[in-house]
């Protein structure tokens, strides 16, 4: 016989179905978007994942964008329709049995769908780190209570005449792209006209090899980490109460640190940074800014001063060879002045997935895209540098090249670089006003590249430690050397009350 259910309890009766749909489908996200993460970027950890999910996204590539909604949200918004069709129509319907006299059976759709979600949240959650991020922030680090130098404690002396400073940041450049006889990875040398540089000049490495590399550590495995390591000596960490204390507005970016841009504010130097892309992209702007740089050059003022197009916009912004070109005319102005200048720039063109192929690309004998872009940008930032040499203020001024961090091309690098391999980042110092106590068998990272860089242009530095970093100019060992880079890793990525109370807030 059949039963009609009362029309306001088969309402009630559809609210457990939708909302398991919707906790399936919230899992299914996690899981996709987790393993879409992995597959693009590697294990770079939850901590990058979260600050690219709470800082300014504006600029981001469009075409990961796409990427994402296709292979993340798609299958998502698939697999949720098929698991609620399956657990709350077909198997209940078959379960139930249509002509049953007697109490009928019913599928368990509702715990089932649960425990699936449970699962694919459990497996998400171990995939990008996030339960080695949560144990991190429960165990607090003394890190830096022991080990932080703040800059304003110690006395930091520049020479009579102060140096200049081209600072290059390479994006994603390692050591890794050497051949195999250089160190490196790979079957043929991709970056040749760098690694001349590197051994004509300063290169600080971490083996017997004259060209090496250093760690990418927590806090620094993306960009902004990166600059803000490399800048501050400290890595950079999202604040775990307030997830917008840096601002996409563009206030608050740890304005308790005294940075690089910071000290050679206050020595009377005029500052640029350039970048090709959207320069407000993950905070970089508004760091720079609130820490002493004069001027910030990105796509929408190459724009402007007629660069490129009114509404050129490829790859990030725009490609490194008008950013180059940008940089030549800028830098000529800025050397025209009275006062000293620092100028950096940023290189777009390595950026995951597969790089950009420019108009001066040249084809691979891998075949691979990304060795283009990685060869382009080795012989674009060469020419770069033999410019520089050329122009008047080149003979006070040291240059500086470095990676920012590893690529983030996962799939590149598994498809050429051995598990065991250890990647490094590149560094060059050029025209340094002082010689290194030594160069080879040097363990260190990001951090220590704030001292250094100061102590290549010629100052001197009490007890020649800043931040976390050394100055690896001196003979001082560096935390990294002194704890091993796992340990020294760990205790970066873990929390810190001194980090929270001193860095967060305005001194």
């Amino acid at each position: 016989m059949n039963q009609t259910l009362p029309r306001k309890k088969r309402r009630f009766s559809l609210f457990p179905p939708l909302i398991c749909t919707a906790v399936v489908l919230i899992a299914f996200l996690c899981f996709f978007s987790a393993r879409w993460f992995v597959r693009v970027y590697g294990r770079t950890g939850f901590d990058s994942i979260l600050y690219t999910l709470t800082a300014s996204l504006g600029g981001v590539q469009s075409g990961l964008v796409f990427q994402y909604l296709l292979q993340a949200l798609l299958p998502s918004v698939l697999c949720t329709g098929l698991a609620s069709f399956l657990f709350f129509f077909l198997l209940r319907r078959n379960a139930t049995g249509k002509y049953q006299s007697s109490r009928p059976r019913r599928f368990p759709s509702v715990p089932v769908a649960l425990l699936l979600s449970a699962g694919l949240i459990v497996f998400a959650a171990f995939d990008v780190g996030l339960v080695e991020y949560i144990s991190d922030q429960i165990n607090d680090s003394d890190l830096y209570e022991t080990s932080y130098v703040n800059p304003d404690s110690v006395e930091i002396s520049f020479p009579e005449k102060k140096r200049n400073l081209i600072y290059i940041y390479l994006e994603s450049m390692e050591t890794t792209f050497l051949s195999k006889e250089l160190g490196g990875a790979m079957d043929e040398n991709l970056i040749p006209e760098l690694y001349q540089l590197a051994k004509d000049n300063i290169c600080f490495s971490n083996g017997d090899s004259d060209v090496g590399g250093f760690y990418t550590a927590a806090g620094a495995t993306w960009t902004v980490g990166s600059m803000v390591a490399q800048t501050a000596g400290i890595p950079l960490k999202t604040p775990t109460e307030d997830v917008n204390k840096y601002g996409s507005s563009g206030e608050d970016f740890l304005p308790g640190v005294t940075s690089l841009t910071s000290i050679l504010h206050d020595a009377g130097y005029y500052q640029a940074l350039m970048v090709g892309s959207d320069a407000s992209f993950g905070g970089r702007k508004p760091y720079f800014l609130q820490h002493g740089m004069d001027k910030v050059y990105d796509i929408y003022t190459a724009r402007q001063d007629g660069i490129v197009p009114s509404d050129y916009f490829i790859w990030w912004g725009m490609e490194d060879l008008h950013l180059f070109e940008y940089a030549r005319q800028e830098l000529t102005k800025i050397a025209a002045q009275e006062q000293p200048f620092a100028f950096t720039i940023l290189t777009v063109d390595t950026h995951h997935v597969g790089g950009y192929q420019c108009a001066l690309c040249q084809p691979s004998a891998s075949g691979e895209t990304y060795d283009q872009s990685i060869s382009c940008s080795s012989r674009q930032v060469a020419a770069f540098v033999e410019w520089i040499q050329a122009q008047s203020f080149y003979e006070n001024t040291t240059v500086i090249i470095v990676g920012d961090h590893e690529s983030m091309d996962n799939g590149y690098i598994e498809r050429n670089v051995p598990d065991d391999y250890q990647r490094l980042v590149y560094n060059c110092f050029i025209n340094a006003a002082v010689e290194p106590a030594k160069t080879q068998n040097r363990e260190y990272c990001a951090v220590d590249l704030f001292p250094t860089t100061l102590a290549a242009m010629g100052c001197r530095i009490e007890g020649d430690r800043l931040g976390l970093g050394t100055n690896l100019f001196s003979t001082q060992a560096t935390l990294t050397e002194q704890h091993g880079f796992d340990r020294f890793n760990r205790e970066l990525a873990k929390a810190s009350s001194y980090y929270e109370e001193n860095f967060y807030s305005a001194k």
